[in-house]
């Protein structure tokens, strides 16, 4: 098993702070789509669950609920977040965080009946080492679940945005790289992973579905998440004319907006395994 560290990883989610000043609008976004996962691990009261990158806590707060008096684990690279998910957590007996890299953190073998993931697994160095070290983790048999991003291409809430932008820069080429929030689009790279891991019984559901971009609000909310996500970043360092990409997407935006919020269509593969 390689023991490289995610280095590059830390470094960004550690100074990543829009995942703190708008970690609702994330959780909004995204939650949905992390419930799916969370009911496919079909849990029971007094189970013991790994929360994969749990960011700000949300999904550990959400499965403790399900399993109390069972306990879960949340484990994040990002001390940033961490922070924010024990001040949110204090209440929740149930429910510890650990600061640390899934891919070789030292967990108790067997210790845990699942283990899950919103959209936590797509950014190791080593994929295989990742999971590997997270099936050891696993009690023989013990089930697997979490949620990661199809390609870029097929969703909206990016290729939208990328299509506006397109005269001035070209956005979904930027989203190619083998550790980034779009890793594990390749269905076939996907399940060689799993498997190279030793899990069993893969399954991966194409799941299409609306999200409200940058949580519930109207189309400044969600040109406020674009902006201060990796998206607005790469039209500010490479766009020929930052501001007449962002009107162009502000422009593209308007008509999806909803009185919940700006709806456009997520693609996820919705990922489920055994140990």
């Amino acid at each position: 098993m390689s023991d490289a560290p995610n280095a590059d990883q830390a470094k960004y989610w550690n100074a990543a702070r829009h995942w703190i000043e708008d970690a609702d609008g994330h959780d909004q976004m995204s939650g949905p789509l992390g419930e799916m996962a969370v009911d496919a691990l079909q849990l029971e009261t007094g189970a013991r669950v790994l929360d994969i990158g749990c960011g700000t806590g949300a999904t550990t707060r959400s499965i403790a609920s399900r399993i109390a008096p069972g306990e879960v684990v949340g484990v994040d690279i990002s001390a940033l977040m961490l922070d924010l998910a024990r001040s949110r957590s204090a209440a929740v007996v149930n429910a510890s965080f650990v600061e640390g890299d899934a891919q070789t953190y030292a967990f108790e073998p067997s210790s845990f009946d699942a283990a899950f993931s919103r959209m936590g697994v797509m950014f190791f160095a080593d994929p295989v080492a990742a999971f590997t070290n997270v099936r050891r983790a696993l009690r023989p048999g013990g089930r697997l679940a979490f949620v990661c991003w199809q390609p870029a291409s097929e969703n909206e809430w990016v290729s939208l945005p990328a299509q506006a932008a397109r005269p001035w820069l070209d956005l979904l080429g930027g989203f190619l790289e083998p550790a980034g929030p779009f890793a594990f689009g390749d269905r076939a790279r996907l399940q060689t992973v799993l498997a190279s891991a030793g899990f069993t019984d893969v399954v991966l559901e194409d799941v299409r579905r609306p999200v409200l971009v940058g949580g519930r609000g109207d189309v400044d909310t969600a040109m406020r998440f674009l902006g201060s996500s990796r998206v607005g970043n790469q039209i500010r360092q490479e766009a020929s004319d930052p501001d007449a990409a962002f009107r162009a997407i502000r422009d593209a935006l308007a008509p999806r907006a909803t009185a919940d919020g700006v709806e456009l269509v997520a693609a996820v593969w919705l990922v489920t395994a055994r140990a």
